[in-house]
C-alpha cells in the first residue's frame, strides 16, 4: 500500500475541502437523475447499473431519457457514446496525471469526468494534481451512486410520473447540464442548431433518433479562438 500512503500525503487539505463542496452538488444531480428515472419506468437494475458502469452524468441522462421516449438500446447507446467522445482529449489531458500501470489507467479511465480532470488540471502538475484527481474522482463516484440510489427510492413513491411532467424534466435537466458552456457564442450556435435539427426530425423519425441528428449542430462549430484570454472579457 505504499502508493496509497504517498498519495494520502500530498493530498492538500485545501484540496480536501473543495472536492467535498464539489460532492456536496454531484450528490443532489444525482438523486435528480435516479428520481427521474425511477419516475419515468426505467427498470432499477438499470438506472444503478448506468452510474456504476458508465458514471458520467450527461450521457446517462441522455440514453434514459432516450429510452423514456421510447427510443431503442443502440440509439441510446449511439447518443450516450457521442456525447462522451470529449473523453478522448480529456483522457491525454490527464494520462500523466493519472500513474502508470495498467490498473491505475483502468481504474482512473471510469473515474474521468469532467469534474475529476478541471479539479485536477487546476493542480500544479505532480504528486498533488495526481493526488487531487484520485481523491476528487473516488469522492464523485461514490457520492454519485449514493444519489442515484437515493433519487431512485424517492421517485419510484411517485404515483403518477406524467402528472408531475417527467417527459419535460429530462431535457431540463440536460439543459441544466449545458448552460455553463452555453455562455460560448460558438456553444449556443451548436446549440440552437442541434435543436432545429431534432426539432425537424421528431415527426419523420422513430423516438431516440431525432437527438442523434441533432449532433450534426456540430458541423457549425467554429475554430477555437487563439486571441488572449484578456481579450475575450
Amino acid at each position: 500500500m505504499p502508493e496509497v500512503r504517498s498519495l494520502l500525503r500530498a493530498l492538500d487539505p485545501a484540496d480536501v475541502r473543495d472536492a467535498l463542496a464539489l460532492a456536496t452538488a454531484i450528490v443532489v444531480v444525482g438523486a435528480s437523475f435516479g428520481a427521474l428515472a425511477a419516475a419515468a419506468g426505467v427498470p432499477p437494475l438499470l438506472t444503478v447499473a448506468l452510474s456504476l458502469l458508465v458514471f458520467a452524468g450527461g450521457a446517462q441522462f441522455l440514453v434514459v431519457a432516450v429510452i423514456a421516449a421510447g427510443g431503442g438500446v443502440a440509439a441510446a447507446v449511439t447518443a450516450g457514446l457521442l456525447l462522451n467522445l470529449r473523453h478522448l482529449p480529456f483522457g491525454l489531458a490527464v494520462g500523466d496525471t493519472v500513474g502508470r500501470g495498467w490498473a491505475a489507467k483502468l481504474v482512473g479511465a471510469h473515474l474521468l469526468v469532467d469534474e475529476s480532470v478541471a479539479f485536477s488540471r487546476a493542480r500544479p502538475d505532480g504528486p498533488r494534481a495526481r493526488a487531487a484527481y484520485w481523491f476528487c474522482g473516488l469522492l464523485l463516484f461514490t457520492v454519485w451512486n449514493i444519489g442515484t440510489v437515493a433519487g431512485m427510492a424517492a421517485g419510484s413513491a411517485v404515483p403518477d410520473p406524467d402528472a408531475f411532467g417527467v417527459d419535460a424534466a429530462f431535457p431540463a435537466g440536460l439543459l441544466a447540464l449545458l448552460m455553463p458552456a452555453l455562455r460560448r457564442p460558438d456553444a449556443r450556435r451548436v446549440g440552437l442548431a442541434a435543436a432545429v435539427l431534432a426539432l425537424l426530425a421528431t415527426p419523420v423519425l422513430p423516438p431516440g433518433l431525432p437527438v442523434l441528428v441533432g449532433l450534426l449542430g456540430l458541423l457549425v462549430a467554429g475554430r477555437p479562438s487563439t486571441e488572449p484570454a484578456e481579450r475575450s472579457r
